[in-house]
């Protein structure tokens, strides 16, 4: 019978922080705290490790402690905030796998920053943030505080901005709040757009016809659209009318009323497509706009409208704006410190 995760199976030789929240991580003197942590076996210890034995060894130098694991038990050892940390690491995970969600590696590592940087608390609001699109495919969760700013503002308001660089989930989790508002019938369509700004080839040059030119510029929401419901059914929406997906321009002159719009690489917006794609808000409807001002293709004479709607709205009742960091960045690892290397070269370049 597994011995779950609490505080009776800790046996310390130091006195451990309150759990309220849990202080930085830090080296100290004092006598190392000890903590075993048992499981089933040595299979679902390894599942809480996201699958990959190397994570643990990622485990000590995050949290500044000494791990070992075998036969069915994880044993942590160090500082006693340190310790505490882990403990509450593999117990959230843990809760968070028996409700429905497998740990894999990229998610261990992200609740493991989470825990680092923010504490306990932080990262059980994450596991309370999930975000259900489809009986048939998984939940999508927040997996940075950042990300779940971003939730709350998109819930709590009418238009939300999210600004910031690649990887850190904008367009994702706005289609995941999209699909979620459409299956709890709190909208009626969701309208999925982006401008088709040319990135290097020439629009007229592309094969087929103007469906096929645009395509490559849409096909980014069809994919993550994809990861949110079963092609069958988007299919189905699709040719009713409940799910669009269209270019920027396809917006003029339209009202969009009970509708969920999502705009994305808002950074390819001219200031006039941006005030356009604004004033067709209607009622019933949330718009989120995403973009990465690092990431502009427009002609040197023209001005990004996402830019201009970042500093005109700022404090405008009923808009958020969410900027994300470099640490809400949530692709593969290396992007986070691509993104690093070039906020610091530009930063460098430009004193």
């Amino acid at each position: 019978m597994k011995s779950t995760l609490n505080p009776q199976s800790i046996r310390t030789r130091a006195k451990i922080h309150g759990t309220t929240d849990l202080p930085p991580v830090s080296s100290s003197d004092e006598t190392p705290t000890l903590a075993t942590l048992h499981f089933e076996n040595a299979r679902a210890a390894l599942q809480l490790l996201g699958g990959d034995e190397r994570n643990l060894h990622t485990l000590e130098k995050e949290l500044n402690l000494k791990a070992t694991s075998r036969d069915g038990w994880i044993r942590l050892e160090g500082d006693a905030s340190a310790v505490e940390r882990g403990r509450k690491l593999f117990e959230l995970l843990e809760a968070s796998q028996k409700d429905g969600s497998p740990v894999k590696s990229r998610d261990f590592n992200h609740a493991l920053q989470v825990m680092k940087l923010d504490g306990a608390i932080a990262l059980e609001a994450l596991f309370h943030q999930k975000i259900s699109t489809s009986p048939r495919k998984a939940s999508v969760t927040p997996r940075t505080v950042g990300q779940r700013h971003y939730v709350e503002a998109i819930r709590d308001h009418d238009i939300t901005f999210g600004i910031g660089p690649a990887g850190t989930g904008k367009t994702y989790l706005a289609m995941a709040m999209a699909v979620n508002a459409l299956k709890e019938a709190k909208v009626g369509r969701i309208i999925l757009t982006r401008p088709a700004v040319e990135a290097g080839e020439a629009l007229g040059f592309l094969p087929g016809d103007l469906y096929q030119k645009l395509d490559p510029y849409l096909r980014p929401l069809h994919d993550a659209l994809h990861d949110m419901m079963p092609p069958d059914e988007i299919e189905k929406n699709m040719e009713r009318g409940i799910i669009e997906i269209a270019p920027l321009a396809y917006m003029r002159g339209r009202t969009l009323n009970q509708a969920f719009i999502v705009l994305d690489e808002a950074q390819n917006t001219t200031t006039e497509q941006m005030l356009m794609f604004l004033t067709r808000l209607g009622f019933g409807s949330k718009a989120v706009i995403t973009g990465d001002p690092t990431q502009i293709d427009l002609p040197a004479s023209k001005r990004s409208g996402l830019i201009e709607a970042e500093k005109a709205l700022l404090g405008v009742e009923g808009i958020a704006l969410v900027k994300f960091e470099k640490r809400d960045v949530v692709r593969h690892p290396l992007v986070q410190r691509i993104v690093q290397a070039y906020e610091t070269h530009r930063g460098t370049r430009q004193a």
